[in-house]
């Protein structure tokens, strides 16, 4: 499983536009992708309703991870969106 810590650049952090990219964009990949916060269980990253109830704000980490191939480059461009300073 390929696991990465990303901290939040977005003003709104993972709410509305910024987590329905997000999601669309784990949401093409055949394998299994989720997101959360340290210490805590992770959710599915392809379930809007899921990722926004993280509640995960400006400044925050939250954990990504997938597993399978292409699981490296998915991460990549969910890492982008989530570095994005003004919420892609």
């Amino acid at each position: 499983m390929t696991e990465r810590n990303v901290k939040i650049e977005s003003k709104v952090g993972l709410h509305a536009r910024p987590a329905a990219l997000f999601v669309q964009t784990a949401a093409k990949a055949p394998m299994d992708v989720t997101v959360g916060k340290p210490g805590k269980d992770p959710v599915n990253a392809k379930s809007i309703l899921a990722v926004l109830g993280l509640d995960a704000r400006h400044g925050e980490e939250v954990v990504l991870s997938a597993e399978g191939p292409g699981a490296d480059a998915l991460l990549d461009e969910l890492e982008a969106l989530l570095t994005e300073p003004e919420g892609a």
